[in-house]
């Protein structure tokens, strides 16, 4: 059996899709939302993890790494994201988190079946409609730190909140919008904001 942990904060979306993957006979699916991931990857210790990458919590951007960490295998834990070439930020996340499967969110239960299944083999597997999403990921200008504080930026945290949710001080984040204006080529944080979201970014 292949043990999957579905980490989604649509509790919905994530029940029926838990559902359908669990008619699978060699699947054994459980579901929970991200604040409670890490906890469930702790207890199931999942082969893999299949996460959506919108984060509805205070991370600013899915703690992916953290995951894989969590399930007290992070070597041999395999990574599966649910993604959008609308979103590059979000997918050039995955890939410093070292996912090994990108099945695009348009599509069918039967992708992300057979991704689950080929990484679980030592695959990996690209959803080619995530093609275009990966071109803008490699040109994106901001790293990960950058992404994450403007990401909660654009969800309309302070300074003060932004630095007590990433762990930084408030000088840091301060310095983080600075360099997100100039790489973006915004006037000011507001338009950094904009431009980012525009590019699908953040």
């Amino acid at each position: 059996m292949i043990r999957v942990l579905l980490v989604h904060d649509t509790c919905l979306l994530r029940s029926v899709l838990a559902e359908r993957l669990d008619r699978e006979p060699d699947l054994e699916v459980v579901h929970t939302a991200w604040p409670s991931a890490a906890a469930r990857a702790r207890a199931l210790r999942p082969d893999v993890c299949v996460a959506d990458l919108d984060c509805s919590d205070s991370y600013g951007l899915a703690p992916l790494a953290d995951l894989r960490a969590s399930a007290g295998r992070p070597a041999t834990c395999r990574l599966v994201v649910l993604a959008s070439a609308q979103r590059p930020g979000l997918i050039r996340r995955a890939a410093e988190a070292q996912a090994a499967g990108y099945v695009d969110k348009a599509g069918t239960p039967d992708q992300l079946v057979r991704a689950i299944r080929e990484v679980t083999a030592g695959k990996r597997f690209v959803d080619e409609t995530l093609g275009f999403g990966f071109l803008k990921a490699a040109e994106m200008p901001l790293t990960q730190r950058e992404l994450s504080v403007l990401s909660l930026a654009a969800r309309g945290a302070s300074i003060a909140e932004i630095a007590l949710s990433l762990h930084l001080s408030r000088g840091t984040v301060r310095n983080y919008m600075a360099a997100i204006t100039r790489k973006t080529g915004a006037r000011n944080r507001v338009d950094a904001i904009r431009i980012s979201q525009g590019e699908g970014w953040v």
